[in-house]
C-alpha cells in the first residue's frame, strides 16, 4: 500500500506559506499579461479571433497537464511536481519572446503555462490544493484557502495595476518586459517550491478514486459547465470588449482590474465566514447567483462608466465561492483521493473553458454588444440552480462535518 501518511504536520508547518508566496507571485504575472496581453495581439496584427485561439489553447494545455499531474504527482511527490511547472513556467515566458507567428504562440500556450484568464487555471492549482488540504485541519481548510485566493487575487491585482506603468516604460510598449518577468517568477518559484517539505511518494494507482467517485463526477460535470461559461469572460477578453466598445486605456483597464480583485481577494474571507454559518454549498449558491445576474446587466450598459459599476459589483460576490468549492471537493473524499480528486474536478474545467474563448473572440469580432457576457450568465445561472438541486443536501465527511456524502451507487 502507498504511504499517505507522510511528514509531521509540524514538518508542514512553513508549507502553506512558500504556497502562497508562489501563488501572490503566480498571481501578479497572471494580472499584469491578462491587460497587456490584447495590445501585444492587436500590435502583431491580431484581431479578438486570434486572441480567443490562444486563449482556447493556453487551456487546453493546463487541462492536459493537469490530467497528467492528477495521474503522477502522487508518484513522483508533490515537491518535484511543483518545481517541474516551475521550470515550464520560465520556458514558457522566455519562448513567448521568439515569435510573432499566431500558430507558433498558440503551440506555446498549449505547451507552456501562461494564462489569459486572471484566475488560477494552470497545472500548480491541483498539487497545491493537495498540499494545503494536509497542510491543516478539517475545520481551518476554508480559511485557508480563502487566503489562498486572497493572496492569488491581490497578486493579480497588483499586476492589472502594473501594466499601465509597463505600457508607458517599457521600449516596446510594455509585452516583452511583462514576458521577461514572467520567466524571471518561474525561476523564483522554483526556488520557493524547493523549502517544501518532501510530501509522500506513492506508486501511481490505477482508480484513485473510491467512495467519492459519483459526487466528485457530478461535481466536475457541474464544475464544467461553469467553465464553459467563465471561459467566455475571461479577464484578456473582457479587457479586449473595453478597448473594442469604450476605446478604453490600458491604464484605465488596469486599474480596473486591479479594484475588482481587490474586492474579490476581501471576499474571500467573508466567504469563509458565510461557510461556517450556512455551509459550503449555500455559500457557493447564494454568493454566484447574484453575481451572475450583474454579468448580464453589464451587457446591456450604455456606457463605460456603468459597464465598470455592474462589472465591479459582480467582482463582490463573484469569488466567494471559490474557497468553499475547493474546501468541499478536498473534504468529501479521503485524503489518498485528494490529487485525484483535484484534478478530476479540474481538468474537465479546463477542457470547458478551453472551447470558449475562440467562441467569445468570434463574437466579439462580429459585434461591439456584450454577448459573450449574456451567454456567460445564462449558463452560470443555469449551474447554480442544478448545483443547488443536486449538492444542498450532501455535506463532507471528515472530522467536525454534520453528514456524509451518498455512496457510489446513489
Amino acid at each position: 500500500m502507498p504511504n499517505f501518511r507522510g511528514p509531521s504536520r509540524d514538518g508542514r508547518a512553513r508549507d502553506p506559506m512558500l504556497v502562497l508566496g508562489a501563488r501572490g507571485l503566480r498571481g501578479f504575472c497572471d494580472g499584469l499579461i491578462a491587460v497587456l496581453l490584447p495590445l501585444h495581439f492587436a500590435a502583431l496584427g491580431f484581431g479578438p479571433g486570434g486572441l480567443g485561439l490562444f486563449a482556447s489553447a493556453a487551456l487546453s494545455g493546463s487541462a492536459l497537464m493537469t490530467l497528467m499531474v492528477g495521474r503522477y504527482a502522487g508518484g513522483i511527490g508533490y515537491r518535484p511536481a511543483l518545481q517541474g511547472a516551475a521550470v515550464l513556467m520560465f520556458c514558457s515566458g522566455a519562448a513567448f519572446l521568439l515569435s510573432d507567428q499566431l500558430w507558433v504562440l498558440c503551440a506555446i500556450a498549449f505547451v507552456g503555462t501562461l494564462n489569459p484568464s486572471g484566475g488560477d487555471v494552470s497545472v500548480f492549482a491541483p498539487i497545491e490544493h493537495a498540499v494545503l488540504a494536509g497542510s491543516g485541519d478539517v475545520r481551518d481548510r476554508p480559511g485557508l484557502f480563502a487566503r489562498y485566493g486572497f493572496v492569488g487575487t491581490v497578486g493579480a491585482a497588483l499586476g492589472a495595476l502594473a501594466a499601465g506603468p509597463v505600457e508607458r516604460l517599457a521600449p516596446d510598449g510594455g509585452p516583452g518586459a511583462a514576458f521577461v518577468f514572467y520567466a524571471l517568477a518561474g525561476a523564483l518559484t522554483f526556488v520557493l517550491y524547493r523549502g517544501l517539505c518532501p510530501f509522500p511518494i506513492s506508486t501511481a494507482i490505477a482508480a484513485p478514486l473510491g467512495p467519492s467517485r459519483a459526487p466528485i463526477r457530478r461535481l466536475a460535470a457541474l464544475f464544467s459547465l461553469d467553465s464553459l461559461a467563465g471561459g467566455l469572460v475571461i479577464d484578456t477578453l473582457i479587457a479586449a470588449w473595453l478597448y473594442q466598445r469604450f476605446e478604453a486605456t490600458a491604464a484605465l483597464v488596469g486599474v480596473f482590474f486591479f479594484l475588482t480583485r481587490l474586492c474579490s481577494a476581501c471576499s474571500y474571507f467573508v466567504s469563509a465566514r458565510l461557510a461556517g454559518r450556512l455551509g459550503l454549498v449555500r455559500t457557493m449558491v447564494f454568493t454566484h447567483l447574484p453575481a451572475n445576474a450583474l454579468l448580464v446587466a453589464a451587457a446591456f450598459a450604455p456606457d463605460l462608466g456603468l459597464t465598470l459599476l455592474l462589472l465591479g459589483l459582480r467582482s463582490l460576490l463573484s469569488q466567494m465561492d471559490v474557497p468553499a468549492r475547493t474546501a468541499y471537493v478536498m473534504s468529501i473524499v479521503t485524503p489518498e483521493e485528494r490529487p485525484a480528486a483535484a484534478s478530476l474536478t479540474a481538468v474537465p474545467r479546463s477542457l470547458a473553458a478551453a472551447l470558449s474563448p475562440g467562441i467569445s473572440g468570434w463574437l466579439l469580432g462580429l459585434s461591439t454588444f456584450g454577448w459573450p457576457l449574456v451567454l456567460a450568465g445564462s449558463m452560470k445561472i443555469a449551474y447554480d440552480l442544478t448545483l443547488w438541486r443536486l449538492f444542498r443536501h450532501v455535506e463532507p465527511i471528515e472530522s467536525g462535518a454534520t453528514s456524509r456524502p451518498p455512496s457510489p451507487d446513489s
